[in-house]
């Protein structure tokens, strides 16, 4: 019966094997290397998605609950919303909810706006004074609409902060004056940078009085009158939201004669986050499987390339067995060379999928990361990889009979 072999001296002669192959070791860590790189990049990514989703949710606003015409059946079949959300509505949820603080009804119109011989288009958005505290907006220059404005329907605009810059050049915009729609707004403020939400730049928006964007811009619609696009309303506090929600919804279904399906959707901060964050973490789990797709397949290599050098070996462990080595030390040497291989290509591909990651976050507004225990458990399932991807290898190599090995030298 040979002699146990050391954990040390197997390692140390895996080292050996594997240097004196380089390239062919090399070749083998590749898929491994590629594999990790590409679940770290692909999660990075994911997160970084689920990550801007939330920051971007956060932009529209403290408490705030979203009141929208149209249901959920409306938005599947991609008709055109009901007009049937109005300024009356909005008046009856401001006097009759007690849950809330301040309502603030909207009207969105895509216009061309003009100053001089510039032009782009942009959304016009009709809004009230309270506007500006309900969707927590601040103005960097002038002010906002009053309630002095919205009464008279003055022609006055507040404009977002990359539209002024596109207008005015940096130059200060204050009482200039800018075309909508073949009519005049004077410039009485500029908006904070805000950012965009789901893909709408809210920094190139305009903004009106609500009162001047139906007299002037939109008109009032024959059957409902005064026709919104949504109404923001901001909850007294963050306990408040269902309560008041609950409130809205039966306040507006009696408004609206509802008895079956309701034509209108209230939606919190918290219901559009649940609906990113189911969508961003499917989407994490699928980027997710590519990734391991690849890093298995940098398995199945490191088997074949086992098996090509057990057949290639066979008098070195034919020699080994006759001197002594037990198959438990032959099986050991192979299962180590399989997780040396895979551990190092398991942290080279961590380095390089790292390096992705920090280099989206760079080069593009998605904030991409990655915590350290997901790096961790790559590399520890590349290790895994190698161990399961090695053992028929070793365990091929372990059966060797020595008498025929040593017939071939």
């Amino acid at each position: 019966m040979g002699r146990k072999v050391p954990l040390n001296e197997i390692f140390l002669m895996s080292l050996k094997t594997l240097k004196a192959n380089k390239l062919r070791s090399s070749l083998t860590m590749l898929g491994i290397i590629i594999g990790n790189a590409s679940v770290i990049t692909l999660l990075g990514v994911g997160k970084g998605a689920q990550k801007l989703a939330s920051n971007q949710l956060s932009n529209l606003g403290a408490n705030v609950l979203f009141v929208v015409p149209g249901n959920n059946n409306t938005r599947r079949r991609g008709v055109a919303f009901p007009r049937n959300l109005t300024l009356r509505d909005a008046i009856a949820i401001e006097q009759q909810v007690p849950t809330i603080e301040k309502v603030a009804p909207q009207i969105s119109s895509s216009e061309v706006i003009q100053y001089e011989s510039k032009s782009f288009s942009s959304t016009v958005l009709g809004v009230t004074p309270d506007f500006l505290q309900v969707r927590s907006f601040d103005i960097a220059k002038g002010r906002f609409i009053s309630e002095k404005d919205n009464n008279g329907a003055k022609n006055v605009a507040i404009i977002g902060h990359e539209l002024n810059q596109d207008l005015f050049n940096n130059i200060n915009s204050l009482g200039k004056n800018l075309r909508i729609k073949d009519q005049s707004f004077q410039v009485i403020g500029v908006m904070e940078p805000k950012g965009a939400v789901f893909g709408s730049n809210q920094d190139k928006n305009i903004y009106i009085p609500l009162t001047t964007m139906v007299n002037r811009i939109t008109g009032k619609d024959p059957t409902y009158g005064v026709s919104l696009s949504f109404i923001s309303i901001q909850a007294k506090d963050a306990r408040a939201i269902n309560a008041a929600k609950f409130q809205i919804t039966n306040l507006l279904r009696q408004r609206h004669n509802i008895i079956k399906d309701d034509d209108f959707a209230v939606r919190s901060q918290k219901d559009a986050l649940s609906i990113v964050s189911a969508i961003t973490g499917g989407l994490t789990l699928m980027l997710a499987a590519i990734g391991g797709i690849s890093l298995f397949v940098g398995g199945i290599g490191i088997m074949n390339i086992m098996l090509v050098s057990v057949s290639e070996r066979t008098e070195e462990i034919g020699l080994r067995k006759a001197i002594g080595a037990r198959e438990a030390d032959i099986m050991l040497q192979f299962l180590t060379e399989a997780l040396v291989l895979a551990v190092i290509g398991g942290i080279l591909g961590a380095f390089i999928g790292l390096g992705s990651v920090n280099g989206i976050a760079l080069l593009t507004s998605l904030p991409a990361n990655i915590e350290l225990k997901v790096i961790m458990f790559t590399v520890s399932l590349s290790g895994s990889i190698g161990l399961i991807f090695g053992v028929l290898p070793a365990k091929r190599a372990s059966k060797l009979d020595p008498i025929v090995a040593l017939r071939s030298l």
